[in-house]
């Protein structure tokens, strides 16, 4: 039987050996590398067969994240049914935690008071920024001001 695999092999070009399914009815099949009829090695390839072959109607989650995964070559085995099962699963419980999570945020906004706004004078990068004292540092505009006039107190 392998020789007769080995002769269509090379004649038809690989044998698609069926790896699974998933839950859209896609078909996951793998293509081992083979030698071709000229005797060139062609690589082993992974290809999908889509329950829905128009091209036009193909959405980006029609492939599961796993078998994606495998077709692409960052996994080296298929997935499980088990571990298809398990993981919508969590992702489900995912999904259920973030819509909780939204609708204890939307009725704490509700429940929050607006803030009052409070006047500062002056500016944060001011060294008397917050505080109630006044600097003895003059204030004066460019009509007002006379040289030598003004001296900085001394820091001790």
């Amino acid at each position: 039987m392998s020789r007769l695999s080995g002769v269509l092999r090379r004649v038809f070009g690989g044998v698609k050996q069926c790896v699974g399914s998933d839950q859209f009815g896609n078909k996951y099949y793998y293509i081992p590398e083979h030698k071709s009829w000229t005797g060139q090695v062609v690589r082993a390839r992974r290809l999908v067969e889509a329950c829905n072959p128009a091209e036009f109607e193909y959405l980006e989650g029609n492939i599961p994240s796993e078998w994606d995964a495998w077709i692409r070559g960052r996994r080296k085995d298929p997935p499980t049914i088990e571990e298809l099962v398990r993981n919508e699963e969590y992702r489900e419980q995912i999904k259920l935690k973030a819509q909780e999570v939204e609708e204890r945020d939307q009725v704490l906004q509700i429940r929050e008071e607006q803030p009052v706004q409070t006047q500062v004078k002056g500016h944060a990068a001011a060294a008397q920024y917050g505080r109630p004292e006044i600097s003895p540092d003059p204030v004066s505009t460019a009509n007002t001001f006379t040289p030598g006039s003004w001296s900085p107190n001394k820091k001790s």
